[in-house]
């Protein structure tokens, strides 16, 4: 059996470029990675793109920007901005390695350990028709003796054909020492003869993994426990090729509230939409690593750095875990909360571009904002509501607020107030002003209760409930709750 091993750990997360990051699949890449920054190895991005039909650029696009995103950077692999090969071991990406898997599926011919098959769709129908009542359906291939010369013969003549592994005559049972799930047992007879290149030549998954993982050394695959039962091929492919084996660990599915595999249909399970919907990368990161693995101190809020110094592979736990939507918005939160001012605001500034919202550009007022708001923000989103008062031109009176406008009290009020604020000598009022200004208008009319306050907030915000005034207010310059209010006269 030949090794490929050296005693550096080399690990790969290997996306399919079909569609989008699934939060899946960023466990996986955040557990290979923790365990190569844990173990002073390497972490490698291999790109399976043999499915011609599904495979686009597009979504290899995306993958490759939701991994930089979320930080988790690789040694090898493609180059995340030009996609080209970077490091000693490529093509990284199996659509450029034909030629390798054929070198190897002509080994195997060679050796006898597989075979040209030329049963078509048809045939093979027909025998699984015909053995309808049998189980476990396994081809049985006629071509499976013919020697290679004459199967050779038989594809010059124009016939096509498959590659098939023998499982002939291997052993009874494989054992595999999962590094999650302990011993699994594989009996043999689980598979039939299964198809390594298909008939224009394109290798099939399972091959391609042995091939890859061997060539590249990799030492270790963490991978999702749905490949569970690509293992008992795999582990024939490197038998026939006399390879050892990598270390094999196959983490737990992530399930939703009703416990079936996470899926889009219960909402955002795609990193790109998480990150659109305003999540922290750190935040993603924090609530996925914890989805079968915990910290030996039971720690929830964690950096990446927290991650690699505790993490250790005898913590992976094989059960399923539930993907919580509560409690991630709520980590979020935390996260959020965490991050200095400045940062906060240069994550939350995109959102507001976005809706075109007009603030002030003054540093220290952003600065400020972010401290008031953030206490109400559970993802970056939520800004949009929080500072869309903030901006004049989105200040509309409702027709919620014309009950409020035809009071009694109101119009008093309303002057009051714009008087009080325009001989306020500075351009923003602190909350404290605010209150004093309250009270002062208070004093002057005699309003109180809901006569006070509830015009206060038309003239403010446009409509009697919301916001709290303290809060919003010392973020509106004067000149705005000037004009805002007299809008609000004109109406009474």
């Amino acid at each position: 059996m030949t090794s490929n091993s050296s005693s550096e750990v080399r690990v790969r997360f290997a996306p399919s470029p079909t569609g989008y990051l699934h939060v899946g699949g960023a466990r996986t890449a955040l557990y290979n990675y923790l365990f190569a920054k844990k173990n002073g190895g390497k972490f490698i991005l291999r790109i399976e793109d043999t499915d011609e039909a599904r495979s686009t650029e597009e979504s290899l696009r995306g993958v490759v920007d939701d991994l930089v995103w979320l930080g988790l950077n690789w040694d090898e692999g493609v180059d995340p901005v030009t996609l080209k090969d970077v490091g000693p071991y490529g093509p990284y990406r199996q659509s450029e390695r034909l030629d390798i898997y054929k070198k190897y599926a002509d080994q195997l011919l060679k050796d006898g350990k597989a075979y040209y098959c030329f049963l078509t769709d048809e045939d093979i129908e027909k025998q699984r028709e015909a053995n309808k009542a049998q189980g476990n359906f396994h081809v049985n291939s006629p071509y499976q003796d013919w020697s290679l010369e004459k199967a050779l013969e038989h594809i010059k003549a124009g016939n096509n054909a498959v590659v098939r592994f023998k499982t002939k005559g291997l052993q009874k049972d494989y054992i595999l020492h999962d590094l999650v799930r302990g011993e699994v047992k594989f009996p043999s007879d689980m598979v039939g003869d299964f198809v390594l290149l298909r008939s224009g030549g394109m290798p099939v998954y399972n091959f391609c993994c042995v091939v890859d993982d061997y060539l590249m050394k990799m030492s270790h695959v963490f991978r999702a426990e749905e490949h569970l039962p690509n293992t008992l091929r795999q582990l024939m492919i490197y038998q026939g090729l006399g390879w050892q084996a990598p270390q094999f660990g196959h983490i737990s599915l992530i399930l939703d509230e009703d416990r079936q595999k996470l899926s889009k249909r219960k909402g955002a399970v795609a990193c790109g939409i998480l990150k659109e919907e305003g999540y922290l990368n750190s935040a993603v990161l924090n609530y996925v690593a914890l989805l079968g693995w915990s910290h030996p101190e039971e720690k929830e809020i964690l950096s990446v750095d927290d991650m690699i110094k505790a993490f250790d592979i005898s913590r992976l736990n094989p059960s399923g875990a539930i993907f919580d939507r509560v409690k991630f918005k709520w980590m979020n939160s935390v996260h959020l909360r965490a991050l200095p001012s400045a940062e906060l605001w240069k994550q939350v500034e995109p959102f507001l571009k976005k809706e075109k919202l007009n603030l002030p550009n003054d540093p220290a007022w952003q600065q400020k904002s972010v401290e008031v708001f953030k206490v109400a923000m559970e993802t970056l989103a939520d800004a949009v509501a929080l500072y869309r008062p903030i901006d004049d031109s989105a200040y509309q009176i409702l027709p919620e607020s014309d009950e409020t406008l035809k009071w009694e009290p109101t119009k008093a009020v309303l002057t009051a107030w714009r008087d009080l604020i325009a001989a306020h000598p500075t351009d923003y009022l602190t909350e404290e002003e605010f209150l004093k200004v309250q009270d002062m208008v208070k004093d002057k009319t005699g309003a109180k209760g809901k006569n006070l306050f509830m015009p206060i907030r038309v003239a403010v915000i446009g409509k009697p409930h919301g916001t709290e005034l303290k809060i919003l207010v010392p973020l509106i310059k004067k000149s705005s709750l000037i004009a805002r209010a007299e809008q609000a006269l004109a109406k009474t």
